[in-house]
């Protein structure tokens, strides 16, 4: 076996900060790549593993496609041998888009689209009875058995309850022959100009034959033409009516209620679609949300009046066209501009919010003439809408949605589709009805479905079947079963977008590929930790590698190889500092090895903080999952909240709580989930949110100019004296501005060739050697440093370098205080981690003045952080609290949990078996609950 078999062999990683490493990674083995936050674990497996697999994939493609496609850059790696297909699952994939669902990206819902097309009855939805079709011979075998011996009438409906005066239809069924037609239950001639009430709705049928049903040949043979011509013109459904009863009957070739008549297309999978015009529901266009004007946005009191602005989208009187109108309608109705709108007569009410034409007269008593008025008004309301939907304007379209409430659309309630697909059932379920399950039930409903169906059913959907429960199965295994499928992806978190991923290439059964996933086991309970470990190790069983960049103890105790980065981040980072099995590792002199083998560990605080005495309390949240929850909040404390996956955390904090505050202090816009009432704002001055999403998303970004050092920095070289005799201001300094960038990368450093066959290049700007400034302005220097030195420097070396300017030197040092010494002022914000992100965040927080009042939230800060960066997150953490702030962390880990000073743990499931509050107090109470999953792995840290 050659060594290509057995190892990735990488040679010479120069990527980001790694430091020109050879690494051997075994092949169909479960790999763990662990290490500081910032090391460069990722730089080795997404910079350089995953982007060479991908550059490789394109090469593969013809020189005209991949012109196309941009080239991608090639890693800076001398080579690497023994690599497979590569699929990366990171957390930032899933799509933003409304029409994106949990169904959509796992394919499941796909195939219950197969399996409703093919396998379900159709009910009426006018009388919820059974849909019938049949072919011609059937329907003459039927009209055989009903009316043999009588005579009857053979109509094709054309028309059904509509208005018209339908002249032009009755001239073209003349012209092709016909001589009757029934209208309205009557049966007349058709004569020439004939036509009806155009107000009235009407329902018209042709007379094709009037024939007596008898065994004579040449009868059963008129029969059968009689039907095709019906069935033609009928568009596939014919009328039989028995002249004696006068009783109708339908018959069709598509599905038809046997009653009514109405007549369903017959199904194919576009029919359950929400993403095809012919499955969607016509009013929300399948999205199952619509916004609707909220009359009392626009009139918030009724006891004000129209003069002083209490119409909210007028604002007060003033000479304008919509005013002169609103002076008309009020001439009309006989009410004053100043007079209570509650006063306002009714009908005047309507026009102004619906709006009207009108034209009337008013006399004039001192001239003793009479004037002509018109009122021609949109009304409110429609010009609302009118602006929401047809405005090119963003800030127009968010001025109507202030006015607007985003509502469950009230024909197709949420479901997305159509009238006529949720009346497709198999066991009395629409496919509407399994998309609103939980995992669990939904699994549960497939387990027993085959009971339920009918031999042919079976034999059509078997195939189906096992995909949908395969497919079920793989998200139950990686702890998701509190999903549904109508779930939208938007709202999905980091971790749960991940594992669906996950799931879904389970779900493909590939074999030989190398999957690389970056930290999957976020946002998941330590419970359910056991079976995501297992469904890696089932990729890998089949035939996969499996490489992991994780921090997780369990992952790590349980990979085949682990390969250990570091040993500090970033610049002294970026060399294999270790690797083998997870034994192996336990006894090397490393971060990793200490806090894995008990010698380093994050302390347990000896006392618990008392808080200072006040507290929050929300009561009656009833937001998705949560079940009238009533939750104190106590003040200058560090709190953790907790519960498995799903169980409503989230909802209760970043849908609940965070927008009551921020509304409060903030006036924010976003709507916090249902609740009763809040008591104790007053308690706090300001709320702050500290989350995981990318400081910036372009180059230019960087952490100088995110947390608003550099703009301290600009000043500061503006004031030397050398800057202040040429006349330079502080945007002489800046890289986004013309002035004092150089022009030839626009202040990028960097310069992009377009090659038209290959990758594009990105080479140093020959202008300024990648300083972004141009000459003159890197004559200017401070201490002899010039604006770009000062850019290249790393924070640790930028803290002693200003420590003589106070607002700069407070600004870097929180940096350096969260762990973040390592990075350089202006490293790309895109070369950022997401734990490191967050970081930077918070440091900007930490530098402002606080009050000692402020409600800090974070969710889920231990994200992509190593055992040593939490120990430094928690004592800056911790700093906070002993100020007087109230720190709140949603959190699995249990580092962090330990520490809290009151945790409220929610549960005990996720999904319907989640909303309540399971236990509050601090860690010591907690763990007393027999029932909390949190308490029991809480247990195991506290003992």
């Amino acid at each position: 076996m050659n060594n290509f078999e057995e190892f990735i062999e990488v040679k010479g990683a120069r990527v980001h900060n790694l430091k020109n490493i050879d690494v051997n990674i075994p092949r169909e083995q479960l790999v763990v790549i662990t290490g500081l936050s910032g090391s460069g674990k990722s730089s080795l497996a997404f910079d350089t593993i995953y982007a060479e697999g991908q550059r490789r994939y394109i090469e593969t493609f013809s020189a005209y496609a991949r012109q196309f496609l941009g080239g991608l850059e090639r890693p800076d790696v001398d080579k690497i041998d023994g690599l497979s297909p590569v699929i990366a699952i990171e957390q930032k994939t899933t799509s933003k888009s409304p029409r994106s669902t949990v169904g959509t990206i796992t394919e499941i819902y796909d195939f219950l689209r197969l399996f409703f097309a093919r396998a379900a009855d159709a009910y009426s939805y006018e009388t919820g009875e059974k849909m019938v079709s049949y072919s011609d011979e059937q329907i003459k075998d039927l009209i055989y058995e009903d009316f043999k011996g009588k005579r009857i009438n053979v109509l094709a409906p054309v028309i059904k309850s509509r208005k018209g005066h339908y002249r032009e239809l009755f001239e073209q069924i003349s012209k092709q022959g016909f001589l009757k037609v029934r209208v309205d239950g009557e049966i007349r001639d058709l004569e020439h100009g004939m036509k009806v009430d155009r107000y009235k709705t009407h329902d018209i049928e042709i007379v094709i034959d009037r024939l007596k049903v008898d065994e004579n040949p040449d009868t059963v043979k008129r029969l059968m033409e009689t039907i095709n011509t019906a069935m033609y013109h009928g568009d596939d459904v014919l009328m039989i009516i028995d002249n004696d009863s006068d009783e109708a009957r339908y018959f069709s070739r598509s599905l038809m209620c046997p009653t009514t008549g109405i007549s369903y297309p017959n199904p194919e999978p576009n029919t359950f679609s929400f993403n095809s015009p012919k499955g969607m529901c016509p009013n929300c266009k399948g999205l199952g949300m619509v916004h609707e004007v909220n009359l009392s946005k626009i009139i918030p009191n009724k006891n004000s009046n129209i003069k002083s602005g209490g119409i909210v989208p007028l604002g007060e009187q003033k000479n304008s066209w919509i005013y002169k109108q609103i002076q008309l309608i009020a001439e009309r109705y006989n009410f004053k501009l100043s007079d209570p709108i509650k006063d306002i007569p009714d009908e005047a009410m309507n026009v102004i919010l619906y709006g009207g034409k009108e034209k009337f007269s008013v006399v004039s008593k001192t001239l003793g003439i009479t004037r002509d008025y018109k009122i021609d008004f949109e009304g409110i309301v429609n010009f609302i809408k009118n602006q929401f939907e047809e405005s090119n304007s963003s800030s127009i379209t968010r001025w109507a949605k202030g006015y607007m409430d985003k509502i469950n659309c009230p024909e197709c309630e949420g479901s997305r589709l159509r009238k006529e697909s949720l009346y497709f059932k198999i066991n009395n379920r629409s496919i509407a009805d399994l998309a609103h399950m939980d995992i669990l039930d939904l699994a549960q409903f497939f387990k027993t479905l085959s009971g339920y169906l009918s031999e042919k059913q079976f034999k059509i959907a078997e195939e189906i079947l096992k995909e949908i429960n395969a497919r079920i199965q793989f998200l139950l295994d990686v702890g998701l079963d509190y999903l549904s499928l109508n779930r939208s992806s938007k709202s999905l978190s980091g971790g749960e977008a991940q594992r669906i991923r996950l799931a879904t290439q389970i779900g493909s059964q590939l074999v030989g590929v190398l999957y690389i996933l970056d930290e999957p086991s976020i946002g998941l309970h330590q419970r359910d930790n056991e079976r995501l470990i297992k469904s890696l190790e089932s990729l890998r069983d089949i035939g996969n590698s499996v490489i992991v960049v994780e921090h997780d103890k369990d992952m790590i105790e349980r990979a085949d190889h682990v390969i250990d980065i570091g040993p500090k981040a970033g610049k002294h980072g970026g060399e294999i500092i270790s690797q083998g099995t997870p034994e192996m590792l336990m006894k090397h002199d490393t971060l990793t090895a200490e806090y894995l083998n008990g010698n380093k560990k994050i302390e347990i605080p000896d006392e618990r903080r008392k808080g200072n005495g006040h507290e929050i309390t929300l009561t009656g949240c009833r937001g998705n999952n949560l079940k009238n929850v009533n939750v104190t909040f106590p003040l200058g404390k560090m709190i953790g909240v907790t519960g498995v996956s799903g169980s409503g955390k989230s909802t209760l904090i970043n849908e609940t709580l965070y927008p009551i505050l921020n509304a409060h202090f903030f006036n924010a816009v976003k709507k916090p989930m249902p609740y009763k009432q809040i008591k104790g704002l007053e308690y706090i001055d300001k709320v702050i949110d500290i989350n995981q999403s990318p400081i910036g998303r372009t180059p230019r970004s960087n952490p100088a100019t995110y947390t608003g050092v550099f703009g301290e920095i600009r000043s500061l070289f503006a004031k030397t004296p050398e800057a202040m005799i040429r006349g330079y201001k502080p945007g002489r300094f800046s890289f986004n501005v013309k002035g004092g960038r150089c022009e030839t990368c626009q202040g990028g450093g960097l310069r992009v060739i377009e090659m038209n066959f290959l990758p594009d290049v990105y080479v140093e700007c020959e202008t300024c050697n990648g300083k972004r400034f141009n000459r003159e302005t890197l004559e200017i220097r401070y201490k002899g440093k010039s604006i770009a030195d000062v850019l290249e420097m790393t924070i640790n070396e930028s803290v002693t370098f200003f420590e003589h300017i106070p607002k700069i030197y407070r600004k870097l040092k929180t940096i350096q205080d969260v762990g973040l010494g390592y990075i350089t002022l202006g490293q790309q914000s895109t070369t950022l981690s997401g734990g490191e992100a967050q970081r930077i965040k918070l440091a900007t927080e930490l530098s402002k003045r606080d009050t000692g009042n402020t409600f800090y939230i974070l969710d889920e800060p231990t994200t992509g952080l190593h055992f040593e960066d939490i120990n430094v997150l928690m004592s800056v953490l911790n700093k906070l609290v002993d100020k007087g702030n109230t720190v709140l962390i949603i959190e699995h880990n249990m580092d962090v949990i330990k520490m809290s000073d009151h945790i409220i743990d929610i549960g005990y499931e996720g999904g319907k078996g989640g909303g309540k509050v399971v236990a509050t107090g601090t860690p010591e109470e907690i763990i007393k609950d027999k029932k909390s999953y949190t308490a029991k792995f809480l247990k195991k840290e506290l003992v």
